[in-house]
């Protein structure tokens, strides 16, 4: 805690950071039964909706195995929402109904997100967010997705949005974390040199590797459900660990309230 410097900026994961997610349970029938629906009407046959369902969810499981594969690379980009569909979900689909998922990829893409999980903003997040427009430090989402305007319909609907200077998602930008584009992008849409940036993330793999190759002043890891679960070795660690937005916003007051002092003994 020592070793922290004062941000002159905050950078927050979206799940797991701003918001707890948890899956919803029926997500996949719901989708196969819609997309089931989509093609009857298109007077396209030849899949049941168990044979969608099936291939979705495996879509969503190969994605999963995908992500952790991609946080190796140095700098990983991101899957289209094409790929996601065509090669994830459809590769065995007669050639119309791959066609059609092609052409309504994104659209597709955002209808998973919205159905696959339920969102809340996690404990102590207003008041992490009004403590740091306070204090004159702007935040920003730096997340990985397939869908930010799933995110971005969330943060307007609550009323997170107006509390975040910017929203990066990388299914936007092309590319995901731990590429660390992903946190200077930010750095330079906020105009703050990124080694006056803490990074916020709750996995190893992608937010502190990304942190730590993008060399933000600090790299804090905010515990969440499957922090701890890594795919593999990951040897770099963070500066500090926080169980919650609760405990950040202590730590972030800690170190306003230090440089404050300092400046009056000086």
């Amino acid at each position: 805690m020592d070793q922290l410097t004062r941000p002159a900026a905050l950078l927050l994961d979206f799940g797991g950071v701003l918001v707890a997610t948890s899956k919803r349970p029926g997500w996949s029938v719901k989708l196969a039964t819609e997309l089931y629906g989509e093609f009857t009407d298109a007077g396209l046959t030849g899949l049941t909706a168990a044979d969608l369902r099936a291939d979705i969810e495996a879509g969503a499981a190969a994605d999963a195995h995908w992500k952790n594969a991609m946080s190796r690379p140095a700098a990983p980009r991101e899957l289209t929402h094409r790929e996601f569909w065509a090669d994830f979900v459809a590769a065995d689909w007669p050639s119309a109904q791959r066609s059609w998922v092609i052409a309504h990829a994104t659209a597709l893409c955002k209808r998973m997100g919205e159905l696959r999980q339920d969102r809340e903003h996690r404990d102590g997040i207003p008041e992490l967010l009004e403590a740091a427009r306070a204090a004159g430090i702007p935040v920003a989402v730096v997340s990985n997705a397939l869908s930010g305007a799933v995110h971005r319909d969330y943060v307007e609907r609550t009323g997170l949005g107006k509390e975040l200077a910017v929203q990066i998602y990388s299914d936007e930008v092309g590319i995901r974390k731990p590429n660390p584009e992903m946190i200077l992008i930010a750095s330079r849409a906020l105009d703050v040199p990124v080694e006056r940036c803490w990074y916020v993330g709750d996995h190893f793999d992608r937010d502190v590797v990304c942190g730590r190759r993008a060399g933000a002043g600090a790299t804090i890891l905010m515990e969440a459900p499957g922090t701890y679960r890594r795919p593999y070795v990951v040897r770099d660690v963070p500066d500090a660990v926080v169980p919650d937005a609760v405990a950040l916003r202590t730590l972030l007051l800690a170190h306003l309230t230090e440089e404050s002092d300092d400046h009056h003994r000086r």
